[in-house]
C-alpha cells in the first residue's frame, strides 16, 4: 500500500472516531437517566431508611422487581416501620418472616394503586365520559392491584366448588351473570382528604365514626393517617402512613364470615326456591383456572340476582365510566339475625307459610331497603336515598353496632330492619297477602302503588279481594299476561278489561282532602276518590256498607268486612267490587224523574222531549267526560216557564210547562236550560272542597262556556248564576236527601231553584 495512502486513512479512522465518540455522548445526554430523576420506589424506601419492615415484605411478596425498575407508575401507601412495630405487636408475631408469601403480596398489592397520584390529585376523579377528564375533589377510591380471584365456595347441595366473583352487576338478560373475562375485580382502597370531605360536606366525626382510634388529619388512608406525603419516584409517588393497611374483604366476603348476619345473609344467598344467587358455569374462566393452577376443577362466577340493587361481590361499582368507582361505593345495612328472623316471621311470613312460598319481589325489596347503590356517610343517613327514594332509617348511635369501610363498600350492622315503605304502608296490606294478588297487581298497574306506598302521603284504601274478583269473573292469565273476563255462568273468557279493573281499583284510594271523610265509615256520606285537582268516581258509604255507580244499578252494596291501620292510612277490607256506573247519565236522569210524584218530573220531561236527547240511548247530546246536573225541582220549573227559560202555556204568573213545544224557539230554550244547568269537566258534591266559577255546556255568541258560581260547604251548596236578578233570587240550594245521586262520572243534584243566564 502506498505510504502517503496508510496516514490518510488512519486520520479518517480517528476522525470517525471522535465523530462517533461526539454523537454517543450527545445521544447520552440525551436520553440518559437525568441527574434530577428521583430513584425508582425500592431505592427510595431504601435510602429513606425506616422502611425495612416494608422492603422485607415487598421481597417476600415477588414485587421487588416491580418497583426497583423505573418502568410503570404506581402510588404506593408505604408503611413504615414504627407503623410495622404495631402490627407485629397486635398480631403477635415477631417480624416479616412470619408472614407467608401468599400474604405479603396480597399486603404490597393492597397499598400499591395503580398510575402515580400526588395528594392534590387523589380526591380527584377522572371523569371519562364527554371527555369530561378531571373532575376536583369527589374521589375518594382508588383500583390496586389486589384481587381475590379463585376461591372456594358452596354450591347446590353443600357441594365444594371453585367460584370467582362476579365484576358486574348482574342484568335480567344476561346468561353469563354479567362476568366479564379479563376484568379482575380488583379491590379499591379508600382513603381521606380535606379536600373530598369539604366538597361532599363530612367532617372528623364521620371518619372517627369507623375509626375511633385514629386521628382524622386531612389526609387519611383507611384508619393510618400520612405522615409524609408525594415522595416522589422514578416510577410514581409514595405516601408514608403510620399503620399498616391489610388487605380488605369485599361486602360479599365479610358477611360470609360473620355468624351474626347469617339470617340475612341466608336471605341474600338463596339457591333452591326464589334465587338470590346462582353459580354459573364458565368455559373461559374455567380454562384460565387450569392454565394457571393445573387442576382439573370446573370455575363457577358467583352471580346475584338482577333484581338486587347491586352484587355485593362486585368491586367494580357500576361501571358506566371506566373509573366511576373512584367517587362512589355500595353500602349495606345489615340487620342481625334477632331482627331478621322476628321481621321474616311477623311480617313477610304473617299470610305465607314461608319464604319459599312468597313471590321472589318480596324478597327483592326486602334486601333492597337495606341496599343503597351509593355511599351512605354516618351524618348522611336521612339524606341518602336508597333505589325506593327512601333514607338509611337509623339511628348512627343507639341502631348500629358494626361499622366498616370495606374494598367495595360500607357495611353497618344493626339491630332493627330498615322500616321500609312497601312493608308498612296500605300499600303492604295488598302486596304481603296472596289473597289480593290481584289487587297488587292493579295498583302496580295504575301507578297508585307509587303513591299508596308512600310514608309520606297519607291515604286510606279500600282492598278487594282475588276471591270477590274471581265472584264477579275476572282474573290474570300470567301466561298470557293480560286480564280476563268470564262472565257467570258462562265459559267464554274475553280480555279487554284491563281499563275497566283500572278504573275500579282507582275509586278505592282516597288522599287529601278526601281521605279524612273515609277515616270512619260508620256514619253516612258521599267522597269522592282520588286526590284534590283530579276528577275521580264517588263512592257513598253507610255504616259500614258502600255504593258505587254500578253497586246502585246492580242493586248491591259492598260491605267492610274488616280494618287495618297502617303508617300512612287505613286499609278497608271490603266483599266487592267498587264498580263505576256504565248507564248514561240521561237514564239516571229518567230513573230520578219517571214518577209523576218526582220532584225530578217536570225537568226529565223537557229533557225527554228535547232534541238534545236520544230516546233510543238515552244520550244527552254533547255529554262527555266529569259532569254534575243541577236539577230544578218542579216548582222551580214552574218559576222558569213563567221567566220565559222554559216554554209554557198560559199567562205570566200562571203559565204552565209546555214539555214537548213545536217552534224552534220554545226547543231552542229547552236546549238552552238543560245546558246552563250542567257543569262541564267536573263533579261537585257538598263536600266544603271544591268552589269556584265552572264552566256549563252552554255557550254564548262567540262560542264561550257561560260560567255559574259554587260556594261548597260542608253539607250544603248555593249556586249563583249569571242574572241581575236581586240576591236571593239567583242563588239555588242543594235539596237534601234528594241529591248527590250517583251516575256514569256524574253527579245528579236536586236545587231549589233555577239558573238564569241572562
Amino acid at each position: 500500500m502506498n505510504n502517503k495512502v496508510i496516514p490518510k486513512l488512519l486520520s479518517i479512522c480517528i476522525l470517525l472516531l471522535v465523530i462517533a465518540g461526539c454523537r454517543k455522548k450527545a445521544w447520552d445526554e440525551f436520553y440518559n437517566r437525568p441527574d434530577s430523576l428521583a430513584d425508582p420506589i425500592y431505592a427510595q424506601l431504601n435510602n429513606k431508611g425506616n422502611f425495612k419492615n416494608l422492603l422485607a415484605l415487598i421481597n417476600k411478596s415477588g414485587y421487588k422487581q416491580v418497583l426497583a425498575l423505573g418502568g410503570g407508575y404506581w402510588t404506593l401507601f408505604a408503611p413504615n416501620d414504627e407503623a410495622f412495630d404495631k402490627y407485629f405487636k397486635d398480631k403477635g408475631i415477631e417480624d416479616v418472616s412470619a408472614i407467608d408469601s401468599a400474604t405479603a403480596r396480597a399486603m404490597v398489592q393492597f397499598c400499591l394503586v395503580y398510575n402515580s397520584f400526588e395528594k392534590s390529585r387523589l380526591d380527584d376523579y377522572q371523569a371519562t365520559a364527554n371527555n369530561q377528564g378531571w373532575t376536583p375533589s369527589i374521589a375518594f377510591r382508588r383500583t390496586t392491584a389486589y384481587y381475590t380471584g379463585f376461591y372456594k365456595d358452596t354450591g347446590l347441595n353443600n357441594k365444594p366448588i371453585t367460584a370467582i366473583a362476579s365484576n358486574r352487576n348482574n342484568t335480567p338478560e344476561s346468561l353469563t351473570g354479567n362476568y366479564v373475562l379479563g376484568d379482575d375485580n380488583n379491590k379499591y382502597i379508600t382513603y381521606f382528604t380535606d379536600d373530598f370531605f369539604n366538597s361532599a360536606g363530612l367532617s372528623a366525626s364521620d371518619y372517627n365514626y369507623f375509626y375511633p382510634n385514629s386521628t382524622y388529619t386531612g389526609f387519611n388512608v383507611a384508619e393510618a393517617k400520612v405522615v409524609t406525603k408525594d415522595i416522589p419516584a422514578e416510577n410514581g409517588v409514595i405516601h408514608e402512613i403510620d399503620r399498616v393497611i391489610s388487605p380488605l374483604q369485599s361486602i360479599d366476603e365479610y358477611i360470609r364470615t360473620k355468624p351474626e348476619y347469617s339470617s340475612f345473609r341466608a336471605l341474600l344467598n338463596r339457591m333452591y326456591a326464589n334465587n338470590t344467587i346462582q353459580f354459573i358455569y364458565n368455559t373461559d374462566a374455567t380454562h384460565r383456572y387450569q392454565v394457571l393452577t393445573g387442576k382439573n376443577d370446573s370455575v363457577f362466577v358467583k352471580a346475584y340476582s338482577p333484581l338486587l340493587s347491586f352484587s355485593p361481590n362486585n368491586e367494580n361499582f357500576l361501571k358506566l365510566e371506566e373509573n366511576d368507582g373512584q367517587k362512589d361505593c355500595w353500602t349495606m345495612f345489615i340487620p342481625n339475625n334477632a331482627a331478621v328472623d322476628n321481621y321474616v316471621k311477623k311480617v313477610l311470613c304473617e299470610y305465607y307459610p314461608s319464604l319459599d312460598q312468597m313471590p321472589i319481589e318480596i324478597i327483592a325489596d326486602f334486601l333492597n331497603a337495606h341496599l343503597f347503590a351509593t355511599a351512605v356517610w354516618p351524618s348522611k343517613f336521612a339524606v341518602t336515598r336508597n333505589k325506593f327514594s327512601e333514607p338509611a332509617r337509623f339511628d348512627p348511635v343507639t341502631d348500629v353496632f358494626d361499622r366498616k369501610i370495606l374494598s367495595n363498600g360500607i357495611v353497618y350492622g344493626t339491630t332493627k330492619v330498615e322500616d321500609a315503605d312497601v312493608f308498612s304502608t296500605v300499600y303492604s296490606k295488598a302486596y304481603l297477602n296472596p289473597a289480593y294478588s290481584l289487587m297488587t297487581r292493579l295498583l302496580n298497574a295504575t301507578g297508585l302503588r307509587l303513591m299508596i306506598g308512600s310514608s309520606s302521603v297519607p291515604v286510606n284504601v279500600f282492598l278487594i279481594s282475588d276471591k270477590a274478583f274471581a265472584a264477579a269473573g275476572y282474573s290474570f292469565n300470567v301466561s298470557k299476561n293480560q286480564y280476563e273476563y268470564t262472565a257467570p255462568g258462562s265459559a267464554a273468557t274475553t280480555n279487554g278489561v284491563a281499563d275497566k279493573l283500572k278504573r275500579i281499583a282507582l275509586t278505592c284510594a282516597f288522599f287529601d282532602p278526601y281521605k279524612s271523610a273515609v277515616d270512619d265509615l260508620s256514619g253516612a256520606d258521599i267522597v269522592k276518590s282520588g286526590t284534590a285537582g283530579i276528577e275521580g268516581d264517588f263512592i257513598k258509604f253507610n255504616n259500614n256498607t258502600i255504593v258505587t255507580g254500578g253497586l246502585q244499578d246492580d242493586g248491591k252494596t259492598a260491605i267492610v268486612d274488616s280494618v287495618k291501620t297502617a303508617s300512612n292510612g287505613k286499609v278497608y277490607f271490603i266483599s266487592d267490587l267498587l264498580t263505576y256506573s256504565e248507564r248514561l247519565v240521561g237514564s239516571h236522569i229518567k230513573d230520578l224523574g219517571t214518577a209523576s210524584s218526582s220532584e225530578f218530573n217536570y225537568f226529565w220531561q223537557y229533557l225527554s222531549n228535547s232534541y238534545i236527547y236520544n230516546t233510543a240511548t238515552t244520550d244527552i247530546l254533547g255529554l262527555t267526560g266529569f259532569n254534575t246536573v243541577f236539577v230544578p225541582n218542579n216548582k222551580a220549573i214552574v218559576a222558569a216557564v213563567n221567566d220565559s227559560l222554559l216554554p209554557g202555556t198560559g199567562t205570566v204568573p200562571n203559565m204552565v210547562p209546555n214539555f214537548n213545544p213545536s217552534d224552534p224557539k220554545g226547543k231552542d230554550l229547552v236546549r238552552k236550560f238543560i245546558q246552563f244547568h250542567i257543569i262541564y269537566g267536573h263533579t261537585i258534591v257538598p263536600d266544603g272542597n271544591v268552589s269556584g266559577s265552572f264552566d256549563t255546556y252552554l255557550k254564548d255568541t262567540v262560542g264561550n262556556s257561560v260560567k255559574i258560581n259554587v260556594v261548597n260547604t260542608k253539607g250544603a251548596l248555593y249556586i249563583r248564576d249569571n242574572s241581575q236578578r236581586p240576591d236571593p233570587k239567583n242563588i239555588s240550594r242543594l235539596l237534601m236527601p234528594q241529591s248527590n245521586n250517583l251516575s256514569n262520572r256524574c253527579v245528579i243534584h236536586l236545587v231549589d231553584n233555577y239558573f238564569k243566564y241572562n
